[in-house]
């Protein structure tokens, strides 16, 4: 097999070809320059960002035939040798097959014979967290005095893993993740050589997808060469790297910010069906929500944009929404982002944040919630005693309208049999009959910290019941109205989970009894039109002519007649 990998072929030969690392590589050439560097080197570092890289371009530079040189030439004997791998005095020990103390030992032994081929024996040993313990200690002391023709270094993606003994004795680079201007600036020195043709809005989106790792983007590109026709294209990118395009996400932001649930579940359904990769499109709605937030905070900074491209849609959805919907969007996104990594059902996840950010920051319906509940209580209670009183003057009033109608009653039926949940109506109005004022105050005067308890012990159970509210309370009953029926049923599912960290915060067991809150906006009123009904009181009851007969003679003797 002739052909090789992109990253095998462009891995870089010299410091200048190391990408978005300049401040470790301007470091390391002049101390080399200077033949002032050190016998230890830590390179720390995610993974592609150049780490044995420039380790290797270490060895070539301190070695190579011209020294002492900021470059190696990679032409000389040493160079080419060092690089093709023939010459034994750079050795490369991978540390996770690598790791007992027999190992160290071993180099321990081999350190103090000099070079053979050139002048200084270099070890790079990569993924070094890997060793035990032990093995740390077997190298402790040669890595504190190694003979002067002996250079370390110690490559690794979790420095925090690596004894403080070892830190201690060595200096240390941290190689950062490299920026998506320099990973696209070495695509298109690439891409140029190989002759590919390759859009710019391809080379953004695999700069995106590497999350700053070069050999990531070599990667992503070489499978976008084999997948593509002719030109790479942004459609090609998508397809390797499970993406959504900016259309899309644009869409989908507007549909939640115009209020359109049925286009926002659309359009999400069509994504997941088209096997697109749950996590990679939240990933990307946090990317496009955070580039709109920065352009209509600042428009000049359209250079700082990662995911999206400012042409004529995204500039129109920017003035469209407003700052605090989208701080809002990104806040309920990164939470649906954490909570999908514990679950196997991330679309149930991301359908609820959905649901969440399109009804977050309705106008109308932030207005509604905010006034205050007593005054709507009483103005309701007064419309409904009027509408009683006139309703009396034009019927009997012997007819009473205490309990709902059959019909109504067989609406209410038909409609919760046709759903998923089945509203308890007999149960609710259990406890509104013993509900309290404090009670309700209670409970909600430690919802907050009640949530924020529920979401760290379990957060598909708070996913559930985020999105609702205390709406009546007894002493053991507590009525709580969600925005939609669906949270209804999932909330069964962890009801006992819930109900338990509740009693924890209130000091309490409460039964928790839900319901969707237009069906609660319809109890409520109900309920409270039969509780201002005035009852008839006979006027017999007043007449204290009666009242002392009945106490004479007794009640079931004593009749009453007009």
């Amino acid at each position: 097999m002739s052909y090789q990998a992109l990253y095998r072929v462009w891995r870089p030969r010299k410091f200048s070809d190391v990408a978005g690392q300049t401040h470790i590589t301007r470091t390391l050439q002049n101390a080399i320059a200077e033949e002032k560097f050190s016998h230890a080197y830590i390179f720390s570092g995610p993974r592609g960002t150049g780490k044995t890289s420039a380790a290797k371009i270490f060895a070539k530079t301190i070695n190579c035939e011209h020294a002492p040189v900021k470059e190696p030439c990679n032409e000389c004997a040493a160079c080419r040798g060092i690089q093709d791998g023939s010459i034994s005095d750079v050795i490369e020990i991978d540390a996770a097959s690598n790791t007992s103390v027999d190992d160290i030992r071993e180099i321990r032994e081999n350190v103090k014979y000099a070079s053979s081929s050139v002048p200084y024996k270099v070890y790079i040993i990569d993924e070094v967290h890997m060793i035990s313990n032990n093995a740390f200690n077997a190298l402790l002391k040669t890595l504190e005095e190694p003979p002067k023709h002996v250079v370390f270094i110690l490559a690794t993606t979790e420095p925090h893993k690596i004894p403080l003994t070892i830190l201690s004795r060595c200096q240390r680079f941290d190689f950062k993740p490299i920026s998506n201007q320099a990973i696209m600036n070495r695509m298109k020195t690439i891409i140029e050589v190989e002759h590919v043709s390759v859009s710019d809005e391809a080379l953004e989106s695999i700069a995106l997808a590497a999350e700053g790792g070069m050999r990531d983007a070599l990667s992503i590109l070489d499978q976008a060469i084999s997948y593509s026709e002719e030109a790479v294209k942004l459609d090609d990118v998508l397809a390797v790297t499970g993406g959504v395009s900016q259309g899309v996400l644009g869409d989908i932001t507007k549909a939640m910010y115009d209020k359109n649930i049925q286009d926002a579940l659309l359009l999400l359904d069509n994504i997941i069906q088209n096997g697109k990769d749950p996590g990679r499109f939240v990933y990307d709605l946090i990317y496009f929500m955070r580039d709109l937030l920065l352009y209509k905070s600042a428009p000049n900074l359209e250079g700082l944009l990662e995911r999206a491209r400012a042409d004529a849609d995204f500039n129109s959805l920017a003035k469209t929404v407003t700052l605090e919907w989208i701080q809002d969007a990104i806040m309920q996104l990164n939470q649906c982002q954490q909570e999908m990594k514990w679950t196997n059902s991330p679309k149930v996840f991301i359908e609820i944040a959905i649901l969440s950010i399109t009804n977050r920051y309705n106008e109308h319906d932030t207005s509604a919630h905010t006034i205050d509940t007593d005054a709507v209580i009483q103005l309701n209670q007064k419309i409904t005693s009027l509408q009683t009183e006139l309703n009396e003057l034009k019927q009997n009033p012997t007819v009473g309208s205490m309990q709902p109608g059959p019909a109504k009653e067989k609406r209410k039926a038909n409609r919760s049999s046709k759903n998923s949940y089945k509203v308890p109506y007999e149960r609710i109005r259990e406890v509104l009959k013993q509900a309290e004022k404090p009670a309700l105050k209670e409970v909600q005067s430690g919802w907050a910290n009640f949530l924020n308890k529920l979401k760290g012990m379990n957060a598909p159970a708070h996913a559930t019941i985020q999105d609702s509210k205390p709406a009546a309370a007894s002493e053991q009953g507590l009525v709580v109205a969600f925005r939609y029926e669906i949270h209804c049923s999932l909330f069964l599912e962890h009801q006992q989970t819930v109900e338990s960290v509740l009693a924890n915060v209130l000091g309490k067991q409460m039964t928790i009894i839900p319901i969707p809150e237009s069906n609660w906006t319809e109890l409520r009123s109900e309920y409270i039109q039969n509780q201002e009904k005035p009852h008839e009181t006979p006027k017999e009851q007043n007449d204290p002519l009666v009242e002392e007969a009945k106490k004479l003679f007794g009640e079931d003797i004593v009749e009453i007649h007009e």
